[in-house]
């Protein structure tokens, strides 16, 4: 699995709090937090530490409905335990009494037991393999590309450009393969809507959004602005606008 950045591991007190907590989490949960903090997997999952207090209002909001193929109750939702969101809103959580995995989406309204079959012993990495799982049983399908994590971090910045249209005739896809040429990444992502260029020595990457056909941003860690400058400057160069 590939590092964006360097990890912020959780402190002694969280990573006690949470392995003295009587709640089952999924396999290899609490070892992958442990070490990697909290951060977003793969571009969709936001993993965190648990948080037993952003489901506690939900019961009063009738998001989903709930009859007796219901998994928990309209009442047990505030007392789950919440260990990620996608992008999207969505939530994954654990009831603590019953040890169900579930799923509370953002836009349907039933929520779904999660049945996970990952099997082999946890590792710092056994949960990457149950996201990709989980990612499946929801979407129906895999993701692509390559394996990465983004840790969240303080001193995370960011530079947002613009390749105006008609610009000596060049496109994303062309700039994002010459920026490439003279930029060499670490890890490559691409496909019809977006291509990831991935660097250590930046600790983040440039993204180059095909979807909107004009955005450029460059995320990037402070101890990093050389580089960031570098890339920048090339960017501008080549006719992006700030």
């Amino acid at each position: 699995m590939y590092l964006v950045s360097q990890p912020e591991p959780l402190s002694p007190k969280q990573i006690q709090a949470m392995q003295e907590a009587a709640v089952s989490f999924p396999l290899g949960y609490l070892s992958f937090i442990e070490r990697y903090g909290a951060g977003t997997y793969r571009g969709w999952m936001n993993v965190y530490s648990p948080d037993t207090e952003v489901l506690r209002p939900f019961p009063e909001y009738e998001i989903w409905e709930h009859d007796a193929d219901s998994p928990i109750t309209q009442e047990q939702i505030g007392e789950c335990i919440s260990i990620g969101t996608t992008v999207d809103g969505d939530f994954l959580a654990v009831h603590p009494q019953t040890g169900q995995l579930l799923w509370l989406p953002r836009h349907a309204e039933r929520i779904v037991i999660i049945s996970l079959q990952v099997q082999e012993p946890a590792d710092d990495e056994t949960y990457a393999t149950v996201l990709d799982d989980i990612y499946h049983q929801v979407y129906g399908s895999g993701q692509q590309g390559a394996v990465y994590y983004e840790p969240w971090s303080d001193t995370r910045s960011h530079r947002f450009l613009r390749l105006p249209p008609g610009t000596d005739g060049l496109t994303l896809p062309v700039l994002s393969g010459m920026f490439r040429e003279v930029f060499s990444p670490d890890l490559v992502i691409e496909n019809e809507y977006t291509c990831l260029l991935f660097y250590q020595e930046l600790g983040g990457y440039v993204r180059f959004n095909y979807a909107y056909g004009q955005e450029v941003a460059v995320m990037y860690e402070q101890d990093a602005v050389n580089v960031f400058a570098d890339m920048e400057q090339w960017l501008l160069s080549h006719g992006c606008k700030g």
